[in-house]
């Protein structure tokens, strides 16, 4: 395994910069990297993991003035820097010169352990680092993984059970995870407490589950607006009449008007998606008119066309 780099290094600041030039530096590289704009980017999910991890020690004051003094020895486990002369690489030394090893010193490496808890209902990835302090206490670091919902789930909300299971493939324990209303892929939810645990006594991590929105045959989404196509006969668009037309709430009659173009819109108010900060606002469906063209008509039917077309 290659060293770590250097946390001011990786952020890109010196030692002596203030709280805020690190938030800074930290925020343009984390948006740089973020696994949402770099799909199936390996490189930059390393990249965006490392910056987060630096940040995370060097954003806070504690923990940035334990890596001033000790560098990264300091967040491995079993480090007390009462005895940090005698800690060398998840040892200490002894005065009679034996050596105990602690296990899991290599704490970027704990990680692995939880490769197993990928079930069948979604794949992931490893969150960011576990974060500690240095009386041996570490937060678990947080799990990532996509979880897919068809497009009504996503416009009405739905309780879906992800099951986690081992390496095995044995079902390790089923969570129920409750999918808002309105959601829209890339959108994330989290639940506390149900990532990595942490490491005598710390804080568990959290999952983070990353939505995917299944396509819908003849429906597509823009923000909270919907949007469809609905096919009526060209008599209807010359005379005018009715239009069945397929909602996300139900079949609606809309009305045609006389003339109407090929590529006309029809608005359908409140038809669309509910944002998920206010339930009260809907968006819109709007429907685009397409003259759907009889391809095989009856010798009395064109005679018909023709005196039409005589006419005008």
């Amino acid at each position: 395994m290659s060293a770590k780099r250097d946390y001011y290094e990786v952020l890109g600041v010196p030692r002596t910069a203030d709280e805020a030039t690190i938030k800074k530096a930290y925020r343009k590289l984390a948006k740089k990297y973020h696994p949402d704009t770099n799909a199936d980017n390996r490189d930059a999910e390393e990249k965006f993991k490392e910056v987060t991890e630096a940040y995370e020690v060097l954003g806070d004051k504690e923990k940035r003035k334990l890596y001033n003094q000790y560098g990264h020895v300091a967040f491995q486990e079993g480090f007390d820097p009462n005895r940090a002369q005698d800690f060398d690489g998840g040892f200490y030394r002894s005065g009679d010169g034996m050596q105990f090893h602690f296990e899991g010193a290599n704490f970027g490496g704990m990680d692995d352990i939880f490769d197993q808890f990928f079930g069948s209902a979604f794949h992931g990835r490893r969150g960011t680092h576990q974060s500690g302090y240095g009386n041996g206490r570490y937060q678990g670091s947080d799990l990532n993984a996509d979880i897919r919902v068809s497009f009504e789930e996503a416009a009405f909300g739905c309780d879906k059970m992800v099951t986690l299971s081992d390496a095995d493939g044995r079902t390790a324990h089923t969570l129920k995870v409750h999918i808002p209303a309105g959601i829209d892929s890339g959108k994330t939810v989290r639940l506390k407490g149900k990532g990595n645990p942490g490491i005598n006594g710390g804080a568990p991590g959290d999952l983070l589950l990353r939505v995917q929105v299944q396509d819908k045959p003849g429906f597509e989404r823009k923000g909270l607006d919907v949007y469809t196509t609905a096919r009526i006969p060209f008599t209807t668009a010359a005379l005018g009449g009715q239009a069945r037309v397929h909602t996300l709430y139900g079949d609606v009659e809309c009305k045609i008007r006389e003339g109407t173009q090929s590529g006309s819109k029809i608005r359908l108010r409140n038809k669309g998606i509910v944002s998920m900060n206010n339930a009260k606002v809907h968006g819109d469906q709007y429907v685009t008119v397409e003259i759907d063209v009889p391809k095989h008509l009856s010798e009395n039917a064109k005679e018909k066309l023709r005196e039409y077309m005589r006419a005008c």
